[in-house]
């Protein structure tokens, strides 16, 4: 069978049309709204991997100082998604098959150990009725077609895990390292690679784990559901035209630099 085509390339935009009609609110910590606003272009793939971006042209679009918008491009950079070129300027990061994998790696150990336990200490009362809740909402984003909504019931659903289990700690590690899935994600769906039909299924069966206290089970169904590190490398090898927009084949775009970290 053929390798599916992008049907949705990614374009080169402009930080300023980009942040059109983005306004940040007062009396709200600058700094973090800044932060999340380019998080969001970062692992959407609107700020594409190599693009240039500079504290003039955020600080201008969003009608705000440099400062909090150069605190806000420190974080970015801690998290990997920018790197800043001595002399040259900040750029978006290449997409990483590396930092992917170690990003899967701690989704699943972490989240192994969050399903195991909610399933021995907390298999019942109103933390399943919460989990119920969530997956009939997804079963209903699903029947829409509003997959923006289903993406953040999947994250709402895999946090309840861990609060679920008394480590909501671990969630926030977890979330810390998952950028580089959140744009591969996106590049997938630019494949039009959908498992939403799967994913309600997975979640359905880890639920139903939980709620008959059967770790090794909810286990199983997590694994099943998240995928092994040596599948997703076997996914990605599939896809030489994925590959081609990650750091492995030099994604660039007209207008735009890659750098080499």
């Amino acid at each position: 069978m053929p390798a599916p085509k992008i049907t949705d390339l990614p374009v080169l935009s402009s930080i300023e049309d980009l942040l059109d009609g983005v306004e940040l609110q007062p009396g709200q910590g600058l700094v973090a709204q800044i932060y999340d606003v380019l998080w969001q272009l970062i692992v959407s793939i609107r700020l594409l991997p190599g693009q240039l971006i500079t504290e003039k042209e955020i600080a201008e679009a969003l009608k705000a100082s440099k400062t909090p918008v150069r605190e806000a491009l420190i974080r970015l950079e801690e998290t990997g998604l920018v790197s800043v070129v001595p002399k040259s300027g900040t750029y978006v990061t290449p997409i990483r098959i590396n930092t992917y994998i170690e990003a899967c790696f701690i989704r699943l150990q972490l989240e192994i150990g969050a399903v195991r336990r909610a399933a021995t200490y907390n298999a019942n009362g109103r933390a399943l009725e919460q989990l119920d809740e969530i997956i009939e909402q997804q079963s209903e984003a699903l029947s829409r077609e509003d997959f923006a909504n289903f993406f953040l019931l999947d994250e709402a659903l895999h946090r309840a895990f861990f609060e679920m289990a008394g480590v909501t700690g671990a969630w926030a590690v977890v979330k810390r390292t998952q950028s580089e899935i959140h744009r591969i994600r996106q590049l997938k769906h630019r494949f039009r690679i959908s498992r939403r039909s799967v994913v309600l299924r997975d979640h359905k069966a880890i639920v139903e784990a939980i709620r008959c206290g059967d770790s090794d089970e909810a286990q199983y169904a997590l694994v099943r559901h998240i995928g092994s590190l040596e599948g997703e490398l076997q996914e990605l090898a599939a896809l030489p035209e994925l590959l081609a927009f990650m750091e492995t084949s030099g994604f660039t775009r007209p207008g735009t630099r890659t750098t080499r970290t």
